[in-house]
Protein backbone atom coordinates (compact mmCIF):
# COMPACT_ATOMS: atom_id res chain seq x y z
CA UNK A 1 0.00 0.00 0.00
CA UNK A 2 1.08 3.36 -0.98
CA UNK A 3 2.00 5.41 2.07
CA UNK A 4 1.27 9.02 2.28
CA UNK A 5 2.98 11.41 4.58
CA UNK A 6 0.41 14.05 6.15
CA UNK A 7 2.13 16.68 8.04
CA UNK A 8 -0.04 19.09 10.52
CA UNK A 9 2.79 21.16 12.29
CA UNK A 10 2.10 20.47 16.42
CA UNK A 11 1.38 23.63 18.31
CA UNK A 12 3.10 21.76 21.48
CA UNK A 13 5.76 19.11 21.57
CA UNK A 14 8.24 18.15 23.74
CA UNK A 15 11.99 18.34 22.24
CA UNK A 16 15.34 17.91 23.73
CA UNK A 17 18.38 18.80 21.60
CA UNK A 18 20.58 16.57 23.89
CA UNK A 19 18.10 13.39 22.57
CA UNK A 20 18.41 14.53 18.61
CA UNK A 21 22.35 15.63 18.20
CA UNK A 22 24.08 11.88 17.98
CA UNK A 23 27.17 11.23 20.94
CA UNK A 24 29.93 10.61 17.73
CA UNK A 25 28.65 14.71 16.39
CA UNK A 26 31.87 16.95 16.31
CA UNK A 27 30.35 19.87 17.96
CA UNK A 28 28.83 17.66 20.49
CA UNK A 29 32.28 16.08 21.38
CA UNK A 30 34.15 19.74 21.07
CA UNK A 31 31.79 20.80 23.73
CA UNK A 32 32.42 18.40 25.89
CA UNK A 33 36.25 18.99 25.88
CA UNK A 34 36.26 22.43 25.15
CA UNK A 35 36.34 24.95 28.33
CA UNK A 36 35.86 28.72 27.54
CA UNK A 37 35.27 29.70 31.26
CA UNK A 38 38.49 31.28 31.44
CA UNK A 39 36.56 34.16 29.18
CA UNK A 40 34.37 35.66 31.85
CA UNK A 41 37.80 36.46 33.56
CA UNK A 42 39.51 37.96 30.60
CA UNK A 43 36.88 40.19 28.98
CA UNK A 44 35.64 41.71 32.13
CA UNK A 45 37.07 45.00 31.94
CA UNK A 46 35.61 45.54 28.96
CA UNK A 47 31.67 45.79 30.62
CA UNK A 48 30.53 47.96 33.42
CA UNK A 49 28.30 47.19 36.33
CA UNK A 50 25.01 48.54 34.64
CA UNK A 51 22.79 48.75 31.79
CA UNK A 52 21.63 45.88 29.25
CA UNK A 53 23.50 42.34 29.35
CA UNK A 54 25.86 42.10 26.48
CA UNK A 55 26.16 38.57 24.60
CA UNK A 56 27.82 36.24 26.54
CA UNK A 57 31.72 36.29 25.63
CA UNK A 58 31.67 32.38 25.30
CA UNK A 59 29.19 32.42 22.90
CA UNK A 60 30.40 35.37 21.64
CA UNK A 61 33.78 33.14 20.75
CA UNK A 62 31.89 29.66 20.00
CA UNK A 63 30.23 31.64 17.32
CA UNK A 64 33.44 32.88 16.20
CA UNK A 65 35.02 29.33 15.59
CA UNK A 66 31.57 28.12 13.96
CA UNK A 67 32.62 30.82 11.45
CA UNK A 68 35.85 29.37 10.82
CA UNK A 69 35.02 25.45 11.24
CA UNK A 70 32.04 26.06 8.67
CA UNK A 71 34.39 28.46 6.50
CA UNK A 72 31.80 31.41 7.11
CA UNK A 73 33.32 34.73 6.72
CA UNK A 74 29.96 37.07 7.15
CA UNK A 75 28.16 37.42 10.46
CA UNK A 76 25.48 37.28 8.82
CA UNK A 77 25.65 33.96 7.15
CA UNK A 78 27.35 32.62 10.78
CA UNK A 79 23.77 33.75 12.73
CA UNK A 80 21.84 31.95 10.01
CA UNK A 81 23.52 28.97 10.00
CA UNK A 82 23.69 28.48 13.31
CA UNK A 83 19.88 29.00 13.73
CA UNK A 84 19.69 25.99 11.64
CA UNK A 85 21.62 23.54 12.83
CA UNK A 86 20.71 21.69 15.63
CA UNK A 87 24.10 20.62 16.62
CA UNK A 88 25.97 24.51 16.56
CA UNK A 89 22.63 25.39 18.76
CA UNK A 90 23.51 22.47 21.27
CA UNK A 91 27.33 23.91 20.96
CA UNK A 92 26.48 27.46 21.76
CA UNK A 93 23.89 26.46 24.47
CA UNK A 94 20.58 27.37 22.46
CA UNK A 95 17.38 25.86 22.66
CA UNK A 96 15.38 25.46 19.09
CA UNK A 97 13.00 28.74 19.97
CA UNK A 98 15.76 31.07 21.55
CA UNK A 99 16.51 33.81 19.27
CA UNK A 100 19.96 34.16 18.58
CA UNK A 101 22.01 37.41 18.87
CA UNK A 102 21.90 39.31 15.93
CA UNK A 103 24.53 39.67 13.39
CA UNK A 104 25.52 43.24 14.05
CA UNK A 105 26.31 41.90 17.46
CA UNK A 106 28.77 40.08 16.64
CA UNK A 107 30.29 42.66 14.64
CA UNK A 108 30.57 45.53 17.73
CA UNK A 109 31.96 42.61 20.40
CA UNK A 110 34.56 42.01 17.73
CA UNK A 111 35.82 45.62 18.43
CA UNK A 112 35.02 45.93 21.55
CA UNK A 113 37.89 43.48 22.68
CA UNK A 114 41.37 44.38 21.29
CA UNK A 115 44.22 42.13 19.97
CA UNK A 116 45.78 41.99 23.41
CA UNK A 117 42.45 40.20 24.33
CA UNK A 118 42.32 37.72 20.99
CA UNK A 119 45.84 37.28 21.25
CA UNK A 120 45.70 36.13 25.42
CA UNK A 121 42.69 33.66 24.42
CA UNK A 122 44.54 32.36 21.64
CA UNK A 123 47.47 31.43 24.16
CA UNK A 124 45.14 29.66 26.47
CA UNK A 125 43.81 27.59 24.15
CA UNK A 126 46.81 26.80 22.94
CA UNK A 127 47.70 25.59 26.20
CA UNK A 128 45.14 23.98 26.88
CA UNK A 129 45.99 21.80 23.48
CA UNK A 130 49.72 21.72 24.64
CA UNK A 131 48.38 20.49 27.89
CA UNK A 132 46.40 17.51 26.53
CA UNK A 133 49.48 16.28 24.29
CA UNK A 134 48.40 17.40 20.72
CA UNK A 135 51.08 20.13 20.17
CA UNK A 136 55.30 18.76 20.40
CA UNK A 137 57.06 21.83 19.60
CA UNK A 138 60.28 20.76 18.00
CA UNK A 139 59.02 21.05 14.23
CA UNK A 140 56.87 23.88 13.48
CA UNK A 141 55.58 24.69 9.10
CA UNK A 142 55.33 28.12 8.11
CA UNK A 143 52.94 29.61 5.37
CA UNK A 144 51.10 32.23 4.55
CA UNK A 145 47.89 33.85 2.35
CA UNK A 146 46.72 36.84 1.47
CA UNK A 147 43.34 37.50 3.06
CA UNK A 148 41.07 40.14 0.99
CA UNK A 149 39.81 43.38 2.53
CA UNK A 150 36.48 44.19 2.88
CA UNK A 151 37.38 47.31 0.46
CA UNK A 152 37.17 47.73 -3.75
CA UNK A 153 40.21 48.01 -5.31
CA UNK A 154 37.88 50.64 -7.50
CA UNK A 155 37.98 52.88 -3.91
CA UNK A 156 42.19 53.23 -4.34
CA UNK A 157 42.89 57.23 -4.48
CA UNK A 158 46.37 59.04 -4.50
CA UNK A 159 48.40 58.98 -1.66
CA UNK A 160 48.75 62.26 -0.43
CA UNK A 161 51.44 63.43 2.14
CA UNK A 162 49.97 66.22 4.29
CA UNK A 163 51.29 68.41 6.85
CA UNK A 164 49.12 66.79 9.67
CA UNK A 165 46.65 63.85 10.06
CA UNK A 166 43.70 65.88 10.68
CA UNK A 167 45.07 67.34 6.82
CA UNK A 168 45.25 64.14 5.22
CA UNK A 169 41.68 63.02 6.70
CA UNK A 170 40.06 65.93 5.05
CA UNK A 171 42.08 65.44 1.83
CA UNK A 172 40.87 61.41 1.69
CA UNK A 173 36.92 62.68 2.20
CA UNK A 174 37.25 65.28 -0.28
CA UNK A 175 38.93 61.96 -3.14
CA UNK A 176 36.51 59.67 -1.72
CA UNK A 177 33.29 61.80 -2.82
CA UNK A 178 34.48 62.25 -6.62
CA UNK A 179 37.26 59.90 -7.89
CA UNK A 180 38.52 60.94 -11.07
CA UNK A 181 39.65 58.94 -13.01
CA UNK A 182 43.27 59.31 -13.08
CA UNK A 183 43.00 58.34 -9.46
CA UNK A 184 41.99 55.05 -9.93
CA UNK A 185 44.92 52.37 -10.79
CA UNK A 186 44.84 51.87 -14.69
CA UNK A 187 46.71 48.39 -16.03
CA UNK A 188 48.35 48.24 -18.98
CA UNK A 189 45.83 47.67 -22.08
CA UNK A 190 47.89 44.44 -23.05
CA UNK A 191 47.68 43.16 -19.51
CA UNK A 192 44.21 42.18 -17.96
CA UNK A 193 44.44 41.97 -13.42
CA UNK A 194 44.15 37.87 -13.82
CA UNK A 195 47.21 38.01 -16.09
CA UNK A 196 49.51 40.21 -14.04
CA UNK A 197 52.99 39.20 -14.63
CA UNK A 198 55.47 38.66 -11.75
CA UNK A 199 57.85 41.62 -13.08
CA UNK A 200 55.02 44.17 -11.49
CA UNK A 201 56.01 45.23 -8.64
CA UNK A 202 53.42 46.31 -6.18
CA UNK A 203 55.21 48.20 -3.46
CA UNK A 204 55.40 51.21 -5.67
CA UNK A 205 51.80 51.46 -6.13
CA UNK A 206 51.36 51.23 -2.53
CA UNK A 207 53.55 54.20 -1.72
CA UNK A 208 51.24 56.28 -4.03
CA UNK A 209 47.83 54.80 -3.43
CA UNK A 210 45.97 53.94 -0.18
CA UNK A 211 42.30 52.90 -0.19
CA UNK A 212 40.33 55.55 2.03
CA UNK A 213 37.98 52.81 3.83
CA UNK A 214 41.10 50.69 4.38
CA UNK A 215 44.24 52.43 4.81
CA UNK A 216 45.99 49.26 6.38
CA UNK A 217 45.26 47.36 2.95
CA UNK A 218 47.71 46.69 0.59
CA UNK A 219 47.36 46.20 -3.37
CA UNK A 220 49.12 42.85 -3.82
CA UNK A 221 48.51 39.81 -6.12
CA UNK A 222 50.54 36.23 -6.57
CA UNK A 223 50.79 34.86 -10.04
CA UNK A 224 47.66 34.03 -11.68
CA UNK A 225 45.38 35.59 -9.25
CA UNK A 226 43.63 39.22 -9.68
CA UNK A 227 44.82 42.61 -8.09
CA UNK A 228 43.04 43.10 -4.83
CA UNK A 229 43.57 44.75 -1.80
CA UNK A 230 44.87 42.44 0.84
CA UNK A 231 46.51 41.80 4.00
CA UNK A 232 49.57 38.89 4.69
CA UNK A 233 48.41 36.08 7.13
CA UNK A 234 51.65 34.47 8.06
CA UNK A 235 50.57 30.53 10.04
CA UNK A 236 53.31 28.77 11.83
CA UNK A 237 51.41 25.24 12.38
CA UNK A 238 52.98 22.07 14.74
CA UNK A 239 53.36 19.46 12.14
CA UNK A 240 52.74 16.50 14.53
CA UNK A 241 48.89 17.04 14.90
CA UNK A 242 48.76 20.17 12.57
CA UNK A 243 48.08 22.63 15.37
CA UNK A 244 48.11 26.11 14.72
CA UNK A 245 50.77 27.67 17.30
CA UNK A 246 50.98 31.27 16.13
CA UNK A 247 48.71 33.53 13.26
CA UNK A 248 49.73 37.00 12.53
CA UNK A 249 48.56 39.71 9.59
CA UNK A 250 51.40 41.44 7.97
CA UNK A 251 50.32 44.18 5.42
CA UNK A 252 50.15 42.15 2.11
CA UNK A 253 52.97 44.20 0.59
CA UNK A 254 55.76 42.29 2.77
CA UNK A 255 57.77 39.72 1.28
CA UNK A 256 57.68 36.15 3.58
CA UNK A 257 61.20 36.44 3.92
CA UNK A 258 60.42 40.10 5.65
CA UNK A 259 58.16 38.27 7.64
CA UNK A 260 59.80 35.00 8.92
CA UNK A 261 62.01 36.79 11.89
CA UNK A 262 58.76 37.75 13.68
CA UNK A 263 57.18 34.81 13.00
CA UNK A 264 60.03 32.92 14.53
CA UNK A 265 59.98 35.13 17.77
CA UNK A 266 56.63 34.95 18.59
CA UNK A 267 56.32 31.15 17.84
CA UNK A 268 59.31 30.45 19.58
CA UNK A 269 58.15 32.79 22.73
CA UNK A 270 55.02 31.52 22.90
CA UNK A 271 56.29 27.54 22.90
CA UNK A 272 59.17 28.41 25.34
CA UNK A 273 56.50 29.94 27.85
CA UNK A 274 54.69 26.30 27.80
CA UNK A 275 58.30 24.47 28.57
CA UNK A 276 58.33 23.42 24.63
CA UNK A 277 61.93 24.00 22.68
CA UNK A 278 61.57 24.52 18.54
CA UNK A 279 64.25 22.55 16.47
CA UNK A 280 63.18 22.72 12.97
CA UNK A 281 61.24 25.10 10.52
CA UNK A 282 59.73 23.94 7.27
CA UNK A 283 58.94 26.90 4.50
CA UNK A 284 58.67 27.50 0.92
CA UNK A 285 61.48 29.56 -1.53
CA UNK A 286 59.27 32.71 -0.59
CA UNK A 287 60.79 32.53 2.99
CA UNK A 288 64.27 32.03 1.43
CA UNK A 289 65.80 35.11 2.49
CA UNK A 290 69.14 36.93 4.26
CA UNK A 291 66.83 38.07 7.15
CA UNK A 292 65.05 34.65 7.42
CA UNK A 293 68.24 32.53 7.72
CA UNK A 294 69.81 35.15 10.09
CA UNK A 295 66.76 34.77 11.90
CA UNK A 296 67.07 30.96 12.16
CA UNK A 297 70.95 31.57 13.15
CA UNK A 298 69.34 33.50 15.83
CA UNK A 299 67.01 31.24 17.54
CA UNK A 300 69.79 28.24 16.39
CA UNK A 301 66.70 26.08 14.61
CA UNK A 302 67.33 24.45 11.18
CA UNK A 303 65.60 25.41 8.53
CA UNK A 304 64.54 23.55 5.73
CA UNK A 305 63.85 26.62 3.00
CA UNK A 306 64.55 25.60 -1.20
CA UNK A 307 66.45 28.07 -2.67
CA UNK A 308 64.34 30.15 -4.97
CA UNK A 309 65.03 29.37 -8.86
CA UNK A 310 68.05 30.91 -10.15
CA UNK A 311 68.86 32.70 -7.06
CA UNK A 312 72.63 33.51 -6.11
CA UNK A 313 74.78 30.71 -5.05
CA UNK A 314 76.65 33.04 -2.05
CA UNK A 315 74.49 35.15 0.37
CA UNK A 316 76.28 37.93 2.83
CA UNK A 317 77.22 35.49 5.76
CA UNK A 318 76.61 32.75 4.06
CA UNK A 319 78.78 30.61 2.20
CA UNK A 320 76.68 27.86 -0.67
CA UNK A 321 77.98 24.07 -0.36
CA UNK A 322 77.52 23.18 -3.59
CA UNK A 323 78.21 19.37 -3.37
CA UNK A 324 75.59 18.98 -0.10
CA UNK A 325 73.37 21.83 -1.59
CA UNK A 326 73.28 23.49 1.79
CA UNK A 327 74.35 26.85 3.06
CA UNK A 328 77.35 27.13 6.15
CA UNK A 329 77.37 30.42 8.40
CA UNK A 330 80.51 32.17 7.95
CA UNK A 331 79.04 35.59 9.58
CA UNK A 332 79.31 36.63 12.79
CA UNK A 333 76.23 37.31 15.23
CA UNK A 334 76.86 40.05 17.77
CA UNK A 335 74.34 39.38 20.04
CA UNK A 336 75.71 35.62 20.27
CA UNK A 337 79.04 35.13 20.68
CA UNK A 338 78.94 31.61 21.69
CA UNK A 339 77.25 30.46 18.52
CA UNK A 340 79.25 28.11 16.59
CA UNK A 341 80.76 30.26 13.32
CA UNK A 342 80.63 26.94 10.68
CA UNK A 343 77.19 26.53 11.43
CA UNK A 344 76.00 23.65 8.61
CA UNK A 345 72.52 25.14 6.97
CA UNK A 346 70.36 23.30 4.44
CA UNK A 347 69.66 25.01 1.51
Amino acid sequence: MQGKKDYQEKLFIRFQLSDYVPADNFYRRLRSILDLSFLYDSTAKYYGNEGQKSIDPVVFFKLMLVGYLENMNSDRRIIITSRMRMDILYFIGYDLDEELPWHSTLSRTRQLYGEETFTAIFKTVLKQCIDNGLVAGRRQAVDSVLVKANAALSSVVERQILDDAAGYGKELDAHTEKLSSDNIIHLPDHLSASQASAKQKPKPVNQARVSPSDTDARISYKPGKVLALNYLSQVSVDTSNHVITHIQAFHADKGDGQCLPEILTQTVNTLKENGLTVHEVLADSGYSSEPGLLALIEHQIEGYIPNRSGYKDDREGFTYDKEHDRYLFTGKIPYLPTFQSQRQWPA
